[in-house]
């Protein structure tokens, strides 16, 4: 029974996690669909510049307004409606939406009229609003239907599922790249409507899995519909009433002594205090270098080979090791926890950004067959490399851990709400710095990977100082760690539980778990 239940609850946190494969695909998709001179035909925009501030590209800021689009959706999404859906709707509607908003994007993208760039342009907010609402809602699925010691280990998933989208992405980029004569503009069509596999595949799943225990009990104060949905993802009734008693205690403090509502972001000073952490995590995501370097290495690719195949194949061979860098949060995030993680993977990264532009600076150019300057190929494969390990050091660090911890910090009063402002944060800063990016690139060349070696730094630092252990620890105590009240304590007080910790389990709960346990394998 207690592997049943165990597996069914990697199952089901699985399908929320998938949700991350939309936002993976999504950040590949367009780079891979702009690449095209179909696509660039179909909306009558020029080819791309050769350098991010080639002036006679009149329509690089119209390809840049694309690609912005996306983030302006995610953003009002995670910070004004995401939170509310997945608190009054619950967590699988809040998923579900956000699939069903993708689908409906994706068509009015891949079907958009000869010349119609503002209907491409529609469907990319359309994106980006979806995402924001899956977004938000996924990660904290995952927290709440997750026991504290493997809370990590799934989370990983969530981190993975990203590079799974890449993976998917890049690899049919490459193969339609290697038809597009016969394709025609099916080529970027093909990458951007297989946008609809995963999305489809989550609606078809979310119906036939339990909502989490934690909302029934905060949206409807529905104890029997929580202890329904425990049994099916905790081994024994004493979990079970041991975990719905903590919910109930810490919800019944939060209404009393907080605030029920979101005014608890405000007025609470812990979680003021994890708000201003969480925002400084998400933010320094994308200071670490990877969300730019994810669209800008093309470009320096472009510097060394010439061939957008050769270019597209390590793109997808890069999506692909990120799947394999990522697992590694799995042994590491509820073994060594989530600060060795962050800090680890901070200096990792900043070694190979101050490796990458030394490697740039000593060694000769050459002349290029187009008359240009660029590096031989040794020098190539060895920043490629360099570039390769980056990824192997984010992955598991500053890409799963930084939703790890935003996912399980926050209490159950603000934590949809929470979650879904701080991380848009990421594209808050990504949207930022991709303004300045291509300027930086321009103008400094490799040496502008400094910048990010020197952030990388700060990062580690700041997270020796100021951030807290979470791993393990459940999510209803978390608040301790942040100068807050234990919230299951004070409200086993308010509730008159003489053990806030361990619920009295009779003869008549255990036998009630035993039926709907042998219902269960019936049904299977």
């Amino acid at each position: 029974m207690a592997m049943s239940t165990r597996v069914y609850n990697w199952y089901i946190a699985l399908v929320a996690a998938m949700c991350m494969v939309l936002y993976g695909y999504d950040a590949s998709v367009f780079n891979a669909a702009q690449g095209s001179a179909n696509w660039l035909l179909w909306f009558d925009l020029d080819l791309p510049a050769l350098t991010p501030l080639d002036t006679k590209k009149k329509d690089a800021n119209l390809i840049g307004l694309v690609n912005t689009a996306y983030t302006i959706g995610a953003i009002v999404a995670g910070w004004f409606f995401g939170g509310p859906i997945a608190d009054y709707f619950g967590r699988r509607v809040g998923m579900a939406l956000g699939c069903f908003v993708t689908i409906i994007a994706t068509f009015l993208q891949a079907f958009a009229p000869w010349h119609n760039l503002g209907c491409f342009i529609g469907g990319r907010v359309l994106i980006g609003i979806g995402q924001g609402m899956a977004l938000t809602a996924g990660p904290i699925y995952i927290g709440e239907v997750s026991p504290p010691e493997i809370r990590g280990k799934i989370m990983t998933f969530w981190q993975m599922f990203y590079s799974v989208g890449s993976f998917i992405a890049y690899w049919i980029a490459y193969a339609t790249n290697q038809y597009k004569e016969r394709l025609g503009h099916w080529d970027w069509r093909m990458v951007v409507i297989f946008q609809l596999l995963v999305p489809t595949l989550i609606l078809i799943l979310l119906p036939f899995q339990p909502e989490s225990p934690r909302w029934w009990i905060k949206r409807h104060n529905n104890v029997e519909a929580a202890r329904k949905a425990l049994r099916t993802i905790r081994a024994t009734e004493q979990e079970v009433e041991d975990e719905l008693l903590a919910i109930r205690e810490a919800i019944e403090f939060e209404n009393e002594a907080v605030s029920g509502s979101y005014y608890a972001l405000f007025k609470d000073p812990s979680v003021r205090k994890r708000m201003y952490l969480a925002f400084v995590l998400n933010v320094g995501q994308q200071l670490s270098g990877q969300g730019t370097l994810n669209s800008y290495s093309s470009a320096i690719y472009k510097t060394i080979w010439a061939d957008d195949s050769t270019i597209n194949l390590i793109n997808a061979l890069n999506a692909t090791c990120g799947i394999l860098f990522t697992l590694n949060a799995m042994w590491t995030a509820d073994r060594f926890g989530r600060r060795w993680l962050l800090i680890v993977g901070a200096i990792g990264m900043a070694i190979c950004m101050m490796i990458v532009p030394i490697v740039g600076a000593t060694t000769p150019n050459v002349v290029g067959a187009d008359g240009k300057l660029t590096k031989t190929q040794p020098v190539g494969i060895s920043i490629v490399f360099l570039l390769f390990l980056f990824i192997f050091f984010y992955k598991p660090s500053w890409g799963a851990t930084v939703w790890i911890w935003t996912a399980e910090v926050f209490s159950m009063n603000v934590r949809a709400q929470a979650v879904g402002m701080c991380s848009q944060m990421q594209n808050v800063a990504n949207t930022i710095f991709q303004q300045f990016f291509p300027i930086f690139l321009a103008n400094e060349g490799l040496k502008c990977l400094f910048f990010f070696m020197t952030s990388n730094i700060l990062l580690a630092a700041f997270t020796f100082f100021f951030i807290p252990e979470t791993k393990q620890v459940p999510l209803e105590e978390i608040d301790t760690l942040f100068g807050g009240q234990n919230h299951v304590e004070k409200g086993g007080q308010m509730l008159g539980v003489p053990d806030a910790h361990h619920a009295e389990v009779g003869e008549e709960a255990a036998e009630a778990q035993q039926k709907e346990t042998s219902k269960e394998i019936t049904e299977v």
